[in-house]
């Protein structure tokens, strides 16, 4: 493992400017849900427990969670993507910073995820949702919206179900490219061909190990598996999230890093790659190298995955959190 250098002064003015930075962020939409409870008994019916709700709870997640993650950093999101229009689009309209990005489709329904808590432990997931390529008619809308607005750049945040196809991707990565704007991808396997050409792309290892078809555990195995993905797209540089043993960084024509994980207590990783996308592209937005970014986002998963359900990480948090690096 290697220890970067990042001092917290540094530190200090990367996250100084992150405030009011705008970035907009493209991808799945989708409402998590949170049912919290306790458990004192097995069901008579099934060997299942038996959870007594208390609360619930409902948050942004998905591409949201990305959003809210830069919100949190007191960054600027403009979220763009497809919900129902149902009730729970209708949510997630009202509770963005900016809707005008949130298209709706009455053809489709919003994409819940449901999870029941007991005990800081998740009993189980209940998924609504439909994985369909949007309709070519909603695509041109996006486009126009993205080629109209300004931003410093873009994250993608691929959940696979149905925005990232390779016509959008086409569009708005020559978009991208003509523009000069850099380009964020927390990709899903079944699209990492599409993710080309790109600044960044955040695959963990078990997403690596199916897009290389070998084994990604080792110091070793990952640094071929990071050298074979960077044969395989267009992209600039490359964090490979490895969970407990942290994460190997690539950049062109360097050697890979690895740097450990910084979590004292993993209580739920729900939505701790939406972090390490927002954290590094707002520290490389700033003008921080991909090493020091990737030590940010490293910092602030190790906040995230502290807390339980979909979490964000606050400045001072992320502060504190680089000071203990």
């Amino acid at each position: 493992m290697t220890t970067i250098s990042l001092s917290l002064p540094k530190a200090r003015r990367a996250v100084l400017g992150f405030r009011n930075r705008r970035v907009l962020v493209l991808g799945d939409l989708m409402l998590d849900k949170y049912i919290w409870g306790s458990v004192s008994r097995i069901s008579p019916e099934a060997p299942v427990p038996v959870v007594e709700v208390q609360r619930s709870t409902t948050a942004l997640g998905g591409a949201g969670n990305v959003a809210h993650n830069l919100e949190a950093l007191k960054a600027a999101p403009l979220l763009v993507g497809v919900v129902g229009d149902d009730e729970e689009g209708q949510w997630i309209k009202k509770h963005v910073p900016d809707g005008r990005g949130i298209f709706l489709d009455p053809e489709r329904p919003t994409t819940v995820k449901t999870r029941i808590i007991a005990q800081h432990q998740q009993v189980v997931r209940v998924d609504q949702e439909k994985k369909q390529a949007i309709p070519v008619g909603m695509e041109d809308r996006i486009v126009r919206l993205i080629k109209k607005e300004k931003y410093a750049g873009i994250i993608i945040s691929d959940y696979c179900k149905g925005i990232v196809t390779r016509q959008m991707m086409t569009r708005v990565l020559a978009h991208a490219t003509e523009a000069r704007i850099p380009v964020f991808v927390d990709p899903k396997v079944e699209n990492f061909s599409l993710f080309s050409p790109v600044t960044l792309i955040t695959p963990n290892h078990h997403e690596a190990e199916r897009v290389v078809r070998h084994s990604c555990r080792t110091d070793e195995e990952v640094e071929q598996a990071g050298r074979e993905i960077m044969e395989m797209i267009s992209c600039l540089y490359l964090i490979l999230k490895r969970s407990e043993q942290g994460m190997s960084i690539f950049e062109r024509g360097k050697k890979p890093v690895h740097i450990p994980t910084i979590a004292r207590e993993v209580f739920d990783v729900t939505g701790a790659g939406d972090t390490v996308i927002a954290t590094a592209a707002l520290a490389m937005l700033g003008g921080l190298s991909i090493r020091e970014a990737a030590v940010m986002a490293n910092a602030a998963a190790g906040v995230v995955v502290g807390k339980i359900g979909t979490a964000t990480c606050a400045p001072e948090e992320l502060l504190a959190a680089v000071e203990d690096h």
